[in-house]
């Protein structure tokens, strides 16, 4: 894989992991506009490592100092239980990760797939947007809230559904504000992605030859435009509800379809 192919997925799934437009299925549909061969779900698992490094940046204070501070001087407070419900979130899609595994990296990294769950989940999207008041807190979190948003992200195992798309979803279903539900969303999101990266390790490497810089200049561009995506994306959920998402994946599944019908890219 050249340079500024590997630059350019990285920038992507920076992106794409933390606004709800799915950064799988963009990795699946840049190498086929492009003419290149599909990257894999190795090598995006792994880039994912960059995305892991800008949420844990962003969140420093939370992750090493309100919550060890919280567990150990007030373990029921909001903050002291955060573990526990990130612990709780995340179960579901280790199980499902695991078990589907020949499913996800074959039959359903097809792009009929991802077209179908861009639109599909944009639809579903909209309306837990609009379906009710979402007045709650980050505070009033509870391990059965934490639960069903792990459900939630483990439905990112289909390509094109959005794993933080998921998460703020049912976030928004059981009543947690926007800020606060891409908040926990994108806490929810450490160990799934760093257990993901450390599992799909070995087989990206091998897939490359041994040859790590595809993998580490993914993984940089990723953590720089992650970054920056997590910042923006909390400062715009303040006012703003996930239409404009809503409205960009389904006009990009809709376009994707008519490229597959046309034949001017191919399914797998």
């Amino acid at each position: 894989m050249s340079s500024w192919f590997a630059a350019l997925l990285g920038l992507l799934q920076g992106i794409t992991e933390f606004l709800p437009i799915s950064s799988t299925a963009h990795l699946r549909i840049a190498p086929a506009l492009l003419g290149q061969p599909d990257p894999g779900a190795a090598f995006t698992a792994v880039i994912q490592i960059g995305t892991l490094l800008a949420v844990i940046v962003y969140f420093s204070r939370d992750l090493f100092y309100e919550m060890p501070r919280a567990i150990f001087r007030a373990p029921r407070s909001p903050a002291g239980k955060m573990p526990l419900y990130i612990a709780v979130g995340t179960l579901p899609i280790v199980i499902l990760g695991i078990a589907l595994e020949p499913l996800i990296t074959g039959p359903a990294r097809s792009l009929y797939v991802v077209a179908a769950a861009l639109a599909g989940f944009g639809v579903v999207m909209l309306v837990v947007d609009r379906g009710r008041d979402h007045g709650r807190g980050l505070e009033s979190l509870t391990l059965r809230d934490a639960f069903l948003i792990g459900l939630a992200q483990s439905l990112a195992l289909i390509p094109g559904v959005s794993r933080s798309g998921a998460t703020i979803a049912c976030a928004l279903a059981v009543g947690l504000r926007r800020p606060d539900a891409a908040r926990f969303s994108f806490l929810l999101s450490i160990p799934a992605i760093a257990g993901a990266g450390v599992y799909e390790l070995p087989d990206a490497i091998h897939a490359f030859g041994g040859d790590p810089w595809p993998l580490l200049i993914g993984i940089a561009a990723a953590a720089v435009s992650g970054y920056a995506a997590v910042a923006w994306l909390i400062k715009f959920l303040g006012n703003h509800s996930l239409a404009s998402f809503v409205a960009y994946r389904v006009a990009l599944g809709a376009v994707l379809v008519m490229l597959l019908a046309g034949g001017i890219i191919h399914a797998v």
